[in-house]
């Protein structure tokens, strides 16, 4: 047995047994000891920043970690902005990472970099091992790191560890100690702050925003008078008719700070104090007044159930029905020129039930949240920490992870241009994911941006780098060029039946809707 096999084994006992890859020389012992073990599934993609995506995408629908496999430090670089973006979603996600064998390092090979360091800024946990006899711990320990944040967590790995050879022994699972409730401490304060009139809100997000603790967070609503609100992204949040829909904060922080400008107190629950995502010549940082109260009470990666419940009982609301949404379709809109809103309008009449919508429609789908509230149930994905490029990786991971389940990309043209070698992925592994390509030939978030910044006019040369359409893309056939099958609307009648057929057919397919 040599380390590379220690690590699969290490791996599977943990119940990681899907691997996202893009691997290189320093990692082909680890790819050979695959064929060792075949119920580790690995899953290769074209860039790194599309396995990074993918294995978050995996984690948040499976609720555990997959693994990556990535090529050195300019492979861990390639994939940074998505575990930028799985570490603001507080994925689970346990990162490999081949460096030069420990005795090659000293001769500065043209590919040496400082591994630990390009990895730290984006990770919660990082570790390094010297040899083969350290993988079962190390693993272990990311696994547990990974887990019990939950967080990123990178493990570096010389190619000698892989090779080495040990003596054969049992794997032993990490020990994943269970996650805090919440703050029995704060619960009094709520409790006064709504006995004495103030206006409360609870801000909910990471596991709070299952099915389940939604409902409890109904009761306390409708029994208190409380509101509930969600971060403007989400990492995961179940939907639909039947269920309870909080309100989320806008991106735009003018409209942030009307939503919230009545909030005495702020009651965190899995969910970090609301901040814009930009400064902004005069406008403030957070949405929330300078005299709102903000109360810790779940901390992210709590046991959002358990807390839910003890503030619920604690507050008079166990017994409360929740309100939920009633079921119904947001109306068809009329043939003609297709928009934004016209496209998630008819998404949304045709969702199948238990879809997942991963969506990074940036500008164009911003409607999809309001007219698929009464749908059928449904999980939703959003782009968590802002570096775009998440939509199609995700949603290879969504579908990796529940393989019954059909999966919708919202997808925005100039972000789905970050990571399309995606597609070829989805291709390649069959996965049933309908990708929806909000095609306009622009950045039209950046031309909202140069305004919103101060900028109400700009020429040629500005032009040139927030526009698309010289020359514009051809998803159609960049999507048959990388296998999946696709085909291109620019009106309602037109892609009404795109939608039908595409939703009933399984494996990939992407729709071009021209806007």
């Amino acid at each position: 047995m040599n380390g590379a096999d220690r690590l699969c084994d290490a791996l599977l006992v943990n119940g990681i047994d899907v691997c996202f890859a893009n691997p290189g020389t320093s990692e082909m012992h680890f790819v050979a000891a695959l064929d060792h073990k075949p119920e580790l599934r690995c899953i290769l993609g074209l860039q790194e920043n599309v396995v990074t995506g993918a294995a978050d995408g995996y984690a948040r629908m499976a609720d555990r970690p997959a693994a990556t496999l990535l090529h050195l430090g300019p492979g861990l670089a390639n994939g940074l902005a998505n575990i930028h973006n799985a570490r603001r979603a507080r994925t689970p996600m346990v990162n490999i990472v081949g460096n030069h064998a420990t005795y090659h390092r000293k001769y500065e090979a043209p590919l040496s970099s400082d591994v630990e360091g390009v990895a730290r800024p984006m990770s919660d946990w990082v570790a390094s091992l010297e040899s083969a006899a350290e993988i079962s711990a190390g693993v272990n320990a990311a696994v547990a790191a990974a887990a019990s944040m939950p967080g990123v967590a990178t493990l570096i790995l010389p190619a000698d560890t892989a090779w080495e050879e040990v003596a054969p022994a049992d794997p032993v699972p990490a020990t994943i100690p269970a996650p805090p409730g919440g703050d029995p401490a704060a619960i009094s304060g709520i409790l006064e702050a709504i006995e004495d009139g103030l206006k409360v809100a609870l801000l909910l997000d990471g596991a709070a925003l299952r099915a389940g603790p939604l409902e409890t967070a109904g009761r306390i609503a409708a029994h208190c008078g409380v509101r509930l609100l969600t971060p403007t992204s989400v990492a995961r949040i179940e939907r639909g008719a039947g269920r309870v829909a909080p309100d989320r904060i806008p991106y735009r922080i003018e409209a942030a700070e009307e939503a919230m400008k009545d909030v005495d107190v702020l009651v965190l629950v899995g969910a970090q104090a609301p901040v814009a995502f930009f400064a902004y010549p005069g406008r403030p940082s957070v949405p929330t007044r300078p005299d709102t109260r903000i109360v810790p009470y779940a901390a992210p990666g709590a046991d959002a159930a358990s807390a839910m419940t003890v503030l619920a009982d604690a507050l008079g609301a166990a017994s409360v029905p929740a309100p939920v949404c009633v079921a119904g379709l947001p109306p068809r809109p009329g043939d003609g020129t297709l928009t934004g809103p016209a496209v998630t309008a008819m998404v949304a009449r045709t969702l199948p039930e238990n879809a997942i919508v991963v969506d990074e429609s940036i500008t164009q789908g911003y409607m999809f949240e309001s007219q698929s509230r009464g749908c059928p149930h449904h999980d939703m994905l959003d782009l968590t920490g802002g570096a775009i490029g998440i939509g199609l990786p995700l949603s290879i991971g969504a579908a990796v992870a529940c393989p019954d389940r059909k999966v919708i990309c919202l997808q925005a043209d100039g972000s789905g241009l970050y990571t399309v070698q995606a597609l070829w992925t989805q291709a390649r592994e069959g996965l049933d994911i309908l990708t929806v390509v909000f095609s306009n030939g622009t950045y039209a978030t950046l031309h909202g941006e140069m305004k919103r910044v101060g900028v109400d006019a700009f020429g040629v040369n500005a032009g040139r780098m927030v526009n698309l359409d010289a020359p514009r893309v051809d998803w159609v056939t960049l999507a048959r060029s990388f296998g999946v099958d696709a085909a291109r609307a620019t009106t309602v009648a037109e892609l009404e039946p795109l939608l039908e057929t595409a939703l009933m057919r399984p494996g990939p397919f992407l729709i071009e809707a021209c806007i």
